[in-house]
């Protein structure tokens, strides 16, 4: 089932929060748009609308006709008109889907009540324009069809090997910080300075060690990754340097370690400012002389190894503090790139939500072609303590309890969506009058419906005028 958007009647519709500065550059390249509609006027006033904003347009007065040219061409969006001879509008959308699996759609009618379309709407399930509209509001709606068709379509794609980590790993997004992460990356990948990656616990630090490495002379190599907060001095020692046979109780054969096993590749260390003093020594060394001894071995053996590290702490707070070792700090800092929280990166949610979303689909083998305008919506004003690394268990749990093809904000978590913190206090703190706790709820239900009135009012509990009354008082339009 093609995921399209309800649009009501008036100029204040679906909006997708600015989602425009989120997309990749292709969502805003123009779009194959078919027009359906039996009435020769509105058809001509459709392709001008349309021809006048950069899309490539093609019209068809009869929608069997359009359906055949459907089938052989490609096709970004359908709008067509509700009511036509042969077939009309929802039919039509439905056999189009099954051609073209990521297709968006818009369907326009000259009846002015949508009622009949409410139930479709609970699910998320249609855009809908009513006649008369203007051409900014055709053009509006029409841009968040196909930035949501650039966002869905990779759903649509071959699934993702969540277990593999592909040979070019990819950094989602497009916002300022992420844009100057993917610059960084690009520079110093080619040389063979260490690099000091730093950021909040969950933004993706490997994830940059994996991309400068892909991006190096090393990428034929290994790729080494080493936690150095999890384990104790001895295990680390362990890993790190290998040992050999019974170079303590249990040695019961020569044992390569990580940096050894690295060798003409890159080791990655994670958690950097979790490693004990002693071990920040024999590390030093390491990088100093490129050569390691077993534990149990009193040969060096040389090394060829890139050396990566990251840190969710202040490192030169622990060089002042005696817990980190200014030397080492130095050796390791050459570069420094700092990975932004996700609350810093808003317009890159949706882009990662939908990353996400399709390496889950692979291991759940769930239809779900999107995510609700208002489930997005509540997914870019949450925080984000833990950063991607929270976006990803929420996007879990809600393709495991999604029961529709459609994540809703019902699927997500309760505390999630329940998190709007609001403060009922002026900032001279007094207390908010209840006439202004109404205008702010109301505004608070627009932004999660994404503008759409027919849903606001629902949630509400009032009629569709009362609301329009209420916003109009509130200068909410």
């Amino acid at each position: 089932m093609v995921r399209r958007i309800l649009l009501g009647p008036g100029p204040n519709l679906l909006k997708l929060s600015n989602m425009k500065d989120s997309l990749p550059d292709t969502c805003k390249q123009p779009g194959r748009i078919f027009v359906v509609d039996d009435d020769p006027i509105s058809l001509r006033n459709l392709r001008r609308i349309l021809e006048k904003a950069g899309h490539k347009v093609f019209t068809y007065s009869n929608p069997l006709r359009a359906l055949t040219r459907l089938e052989q061409e490609a096709c970004d969006l359908l709008i067509t008109d509700l009511k036509m001879p042969y077939i009309n509008g929802l039919d039509l959308f439905s056999r189009a889907q099954r051609v073209h699996p990521s297709l968006e759609g818009i369907i326009i009618t000259g009846y002015a009540s949508l009622e009949g379309a409410v139930e479709a709407t609970k699910e998320g399930a249609f855009h809908y324009l009513a006649k008369p509209f203007n051409p900014d509001q055709l053009r509006d709606l029409v841009g968040q069809a196909l930035e949501q068709k650039s966002l869905r379509e990779p759903l649509f794609r071959k699934p993702i090997n969540q277990n593999e980590h592909p040979a070019d790993p990819i950094m989602i997004g497009k916002s300022p910080g992420i844009a100057r992460v993917k610059e960084m990356v690009a520079q110093i990948a080619p040389a063979e300075c260490s690099v000091l990656i730093t950021g909040e616990s969950g933004t993706g630090k490997e994830l940059v060690a994996r991309s400068i490495h892909a991006q190096s002379s090393r990428a034929a190599g290994p790729f080494m990754a080493f936690n150095c907060g999890a384990f104790s001095e001895d295990l680390i020692a362990n890993e790190l340097f290998g040992h050999e046979k019974e170079a303590f109780t249990g040695a019961r054969s020569r044992r390569a370690g990580l940096i050894e096993t690295a060798d003409g590749g890159t080791l990655f260390l994670d958690e950097i400012g979790d490693m004990p003093l002693s071990m920040q020594v024999k590390l030093l060394r390491v990088i100093q002389e490129r050569e390691i001894l077993r534990v149990g071995s009193s040969h060096p053996i040389s090394i060829n190894v890139r050396f990566l590290a990251a840190t969710a702490k202040d490192l030169k707070g622990g060089v002042r503090e005696g817990a980190f070792r200014q030397d080492l700090y130095f050796r390791l800092n050459v570069v420094e790139i700092h990975v932004p929280r996700l609350a810093k990166r808003q317009k890159d949610i949706p882009l990662l939500a939908y990353h996400i979303l399709r390496k889950f689909l692979h291991q759940t083998q769930k239809r779900i072609e999107g995510i609700s305008a208002e489930a997005l919506e509540c997914l870019k004003t949450y925080p984000y303590p833990g950063n991607v690394r929270e976006l990803e268990n929420i996007l879990e749990r809600a393709v495991a309890v999604c029961n529709g093809t459609t994540i809703r904000i019902k699927d997500l978590p309760p505390d999630l969506v329940n998190l709007d913190l609001y403060t009922y206090e002026r900032a001279d703190g007094s207390l908010l009058s209840l006439e202004e706790l109404e205008r702010d709820y109301i505004r608070h239900i627009l932004k999660l419906t994404g503008g759409v009135r027919v849903r606001t009012a629902e949630i509400l509990n009032v009629d569709r005028a009362s609301l329009w009354r209420k916003m109009k008082k509130f200068n909410l339009e």
